[in-house]
C-alpha cells in the first residue's frame, strides 16, 4: 500500500506540474480574446471575422456587454489579453467592467478593438476620450453626397473609402485592393496626441452629422478631418483600434460588392476583410512586435575592460528579433541607430544588420563620465524598442599620456621663460647689492 501510495503521489504530483505548465504557456500565448456583444446575433452576422481571429489561433470567448459576470483581472492578474467590443450601444457594461477597468487593462499592456455605429453609447465615447479620439454624437453618420454607393438607401451614408485615404503604413493596414465600405458614425482625434495615428480617413466631400435632420451647425467633423478608423499604440506598446462602424466587420459589408454611384470600376468583392483582418492582427499583437535579444560591448580589439577609456574603440552589437507567423526571426532593417550618451548624445551611429545582428565600431569622445549605449528604435506599425546599457568612461592615467604634448608648447615655453627670467632677475639683484655695498666702504 505505502508504494502504490507513493506511486499515485508522483503521479498526480505530474499530472499538477503539467497542468501547471500548459496554463502558464497558455497566459504567455497572448491569444485570450474577450468579445463583448449587444446581442447574441451579432455572432451570426459577423461569423466570418470571427472564424479568421480563430484561424489565426486567437481563443474568443463570447459574452454580452451587460454580463453581471464581467470581469478582466482576478486575483491581481489579466484573464485576457485583448479585449473586442462590438457593443457600440452598451450604457452601462456589467460586472465589474466599467471605462476605468477597460483604461487600467491598456495601461497593463492589454490591446483593444472597438467598434462603433450611430446608435453609440457613452460608455464608448468616454472610452475613446480617454485614449485621444472623440466620437460624433448620437444618431449621427459619415455623410458622402458623391462617394457613395450605389446599393445606397439614399441618406449617402453608405460610402466608399478608396485606398487612397488609407494611412501608408502596410503593417497595420496591410496590402489594400479594393476599397471598403462604411457605414457608421464620424471620429476625430486629438492633434496634441502624438500616440493617436489616422488609418482611414473620409474624402475631402464627406461630413459628419444626423442625416435625419437639417444642417442648421457647422458639423464636428468635416473633409479629410472625419476619421472612420483611428488607432492608438500608448508608451508600453498597447494597442487600440476605433473604428467607427459595426457594419464594417459583418458578413454583408466583407462579401458585397462595390461601386462608386456616381460613376466608377465594379469591384466583385470590398476591401473590407482584407483591412479587418490586418488592423486585428496588428491590434493583438500578432504583426509589429519586436524585442532585443542579447546585448554585446567591447574594445574593438577584443578586451573587455570594467571601464573604458577616452578615446578607445568600442564595438557594440545588439540582436533584434520580429515576431513573424507565430515565430521569431531576424529582425531586417537598415534605419536603426545607436546613441552614445551621457546627458546628449556624443555618438550617433548606423548600425549595420547581419542576420539579425545589428552592430557598429566607434571611437569613444574625449569625454569621461558615465554614458550610455542606447538604442530607441521608434517607426510606425511597430513596437516601440528600447535598450539603454551603462558604462563608464574614465580619463587617462598618468602613465598614458604622452610625455610631450604639441599643443602644451606654449606653456612649456612659459614656464622656461618664467625660469630664465627668474635667473636674470636674481643675478641683477644680486650685482646691484654688491655695488651699493663698495659705495659704503
Amino acid at each position: 500500500m505505502p508504494v502504490l501510495f507513493l506511486m499515485f503521489k508522483n503521479h498526480a504530483m505530474k499530472v499538477v506540474l503539467i497542468s501547471l505548465l500548459l496554463a502558464v504557456c497558455y497566459a504567455s500565448s497572448g491569444k485570450r480574446t474577450l468579445v463583448l456583444v449587444d446581442n447574441w446575433a451579432i455572432r451570426e452576422t459577423h461569423s466570418t471575422f470571427f472564424k479568421s481571429l480563430r484561424d489565426q489561433g486567437f481563443e474568443l470567448s463570447f459574452k454580452t456587454a451587460d454580463d453581471s459576470g464581467l470581469a478582466l483581472v482576478k486575483y491581481g492578474e489579466f484573464l485576457y489579453d485583448n479585449l473586442v467590443l462590438f457593443s457600440p450601444s452598451v450604457e452601462e457594461f456589467g460586472g465589474s467592467l466599467d471605462v476605468a477597468s477597460i483604461t487600467n487593462f491598456i495601461d497593463g499592456g492589454g490591446n483593444v478593438m472597438i467598434a462603433a455605429s450611430s446608435d453609440i453609447g457613452d460608455p464608448i465615447r468616454e472610452l475613446a476620450t480617454e485614449c485621444g479620439v472623440e466620437f460624433d454624437e448620437e444618431k449621427s453618420a459619415v455623410i458622402d453626397h458623391l462617394n457613395y454607393d450605389i446599393a445606397d438607401d439614399g441618406k449617402h451614408t453608405l460610402i466608399v473609402a478608396d485606398s487612397a485615404n488609407l494611412m501608408k503604413a502596410p503593417m497595420i493596414v496591410g496590402k489594400a485592393e479594393a476599397p471598403v465600405l462604411f457605414r457608421g458614425v464620424g471620429m476625430v482625434s486629438d492633434p496634441e496626441n502624438p500616440l493617436v495615428l489616422n488609418v482611414l480617413r473620409a474624402s475631402s466631400t464627406a461630413y459628419s452629422y444626423n442625416p435625419m435632420e437639417k444642417i442648421d451647425e457647422f458639423p464636428m467633423a468635416v473633409g479629410s478631418s472625419t476619421l472612420l478608423v483611428a488607432a492608438l499604440q500608448a508608451r508600453n506598446n498597447a494597442r487600440v483600434i476605433f473604428v467607427g462602424s459595426l457594419d464594417f466587420f459583418s458578413d454583408e459589408f466583407f462579401q458585397a460588392e462595390v461601386q462608386k454611384a456616381m460613376g466608377g470600376k465594379k469591384f466583385a468583392k470590398s476591401g473590407n476583410a482584407a483591412l479587418a483582418l490586418a488592423l486585428a492582427k496588428w491590434a493583438f499583437k500578432d504583426v509589429g512586435v519586436l524585442r532585443v535579444g542579447e546585448v554585446k560591448h567591447h574594445l574593438a580589439d577584443g578586451g573587455a575592460p570594467a571601464a573604458y577609456t577616452i578615446m578607445q574603440d568600442v564595438s557594440y552589437s545588439v540582436k533584434i528579433e520580429e515576431f513573424v507567423a507565430g515565430e521569431w526571426k531576424a529582425f531586417k532593417a537598415s534605419d536603426v541607430q545607436l546613441e552614445f550618451v551621457r546627458i546628449d548624445p556624443f555618438v550617433r551611429h548606423a548600425l549595420v544588420a547581419k542576420a539579425g545582428v545589428f552592430s557598429t565600431t566607434f571611437t569613444l569622445p574625449d569625454v569621461y563620465g558615465v554614458f550610455q549605449f542606447k538604442v530607441d528604435y521608434n517607426r510606425v506599425g511597430y513596437t516601440r524598442l528600447y535598450s539603454a546599457t551603462q558604462v563608464s568612461v574614465r580619463p587617462l592615467e598618468h602613465t598614458q599620456y604622452e610625455r610631450f604634448i604639441l599643443s602644451a608648447y606654449p606653456y612649456y615655453a612659459s614656464s622656461f621663460s618664467m625660469m630664465v627670467g627668474v635667473c636674470a632677475l636674481s643675478l641683477v639683484f644680486l650685482h646691484y647689492k654688491e655695488e651699493v655695498k663698495d659705495k659704503k666702504e
